[in-house]
This record gives C-alpha cells, sequence and structure tokens, in this order.
C-alpha cells in the first residue's frame, strides 16, 4: 500500500476543502488523497505536593517565560496521559512523583488545547530546575506567586486542588473559561 505523499517527501499540492462525508474544510492532497486532520492538541500535567506545599516552575521558554506554572507539556506519541505527566515533572523539575487522581479537563478552545491535569504527590521534596524552567520550588498556599503564574487554567487547577484536597472521591472538574471568573 502507498503511504500519503506527505511521509514520502514528494508533497502533491494541498487544497482546503470539504472532504467526501466530512462537515468540516480540511488540507486535502489531491495527488494521493491524504487528509490532513489538525485536531486539539493534548497537555498533561500535575498539581505536585509536598506535604501542604505545591511544586511550581518558573518557565525558562515561551511562552510565558518567567512566570510561573506546574510541571505540564503536551503529551508525547506512544505514552499514555499519566505517563506523559509523571514526564513532564521530571523534565521540567526533576520531580518523581505518584499520581493519585485526575484533577481536572481544561478546554482551551482558542488556542486548540485540551489539558488533563493530574492530583500528584512528590516522592521526595528534592527538585531541581529542568531545561524548560528558570527555578523550582515548593510554595505553601499563601507563598504561591497568584499574580505571576503563567497560564488561567494553572489557576484553575491549584484552586480546584484546594477544593478537593483530601477528598479520596470526586469529580474531575471540566471547564474552559468561564464569564466572569479569573
Amino acid at each position: 500500500m502507498r503511504k500519503p505523499s506527505y511521509e514520502q517527501g514528494t508533497g502533491g499540492p494541498i487544497h482546503h476543502r470539504i472532504p467526501p462525508g466530512d462537515s468540516l474544510e480540511r488540507r486535502v492532497c489531491n495527488e494521493c488523497g491524504f487528509i490532513d486532520y489538525v485536531n486539539p492538541r493534548v497537555v498533561v500535567g500535575s498539581v505536585c505536593t509536598w506535604g501542604d506545599r505545591f511544586l511550581l516552575c518558573k518557565r525558562a521558554i515561551d511562552p510565558r517565560k518567567g512566570y510561573w506554572t506546574i510541571p505540564a507539556g503536551f503529551m508525547e506519541q506512544n505514552e499514555t496521559s499519566s505517563e506523559g505527566a509523571m514526564r513532564e515533572a521530571r523534565e521540567e523539575a526533576c520531580a518523581d512523583i505518584e499520581i493519585d487522581a485526575l484533577l481536572g479537563v481544561y478546554n482551551i478552545a482558542r488556542i486548540s488545547q485540551v489539558q488533563l491535569i493530574f492530583r500528584a504527590r512528590l516522592v521526595s521534596p528534592d527538585v531541581a530546575a529542568g531545561p524548560e524552567s528558570e527555578q523550582v520550588g515548593l510554595f505553601s498556599w499563601e507563598e504561591i506567586p497568584w499574580d505571576a503564574l503563567a497560564f488561567p487554567s494553572v489557576l484553575w487547577a491549584l484552586r480546584h486542588y484546594r477544593e478537593v484536597d483530601g477528598a479520596t472521591d470526586f469529580a474531575p472538574r471540566a471547564e474552559g473559561p468561564i464569564p466572569g471568573r479569573r
């Protein structure tokens, strides 16, 4: 069976059109018929704690370089969402974590992202900045740099963590931007 031309590197003419049986305009190769589905990206991450302290990473890369976030990033091929969240904690904070539960599913439609954020515990308080972090730290709730958080979803995840802290049975939060709420 012939592979689509984009994999062979020959690349036929790409046109935007609605393929048969579809309802949305897609990028379609007129030579081989390959349909390039551009779908939302999945971000995985975790609210990690050591006792009553939260792990935060100061971003060393754009977007939002210099702002604080939880360890999170794009899911890779051939990994589960929890494996991805554990990998991101290792990459960004040199941290080993144990995942407890799915905390939230955040839909950020304007940038085509779905974020799966877990509740996790650090295996050890020994953390260090990875290549994508300028600095990492463990913060009490009162010490969190609320005015310097990188993304609204970090705020959502931290607040939701606080709401379900200590609960063993809770539903993951599913939200996106809510009018009148930051």
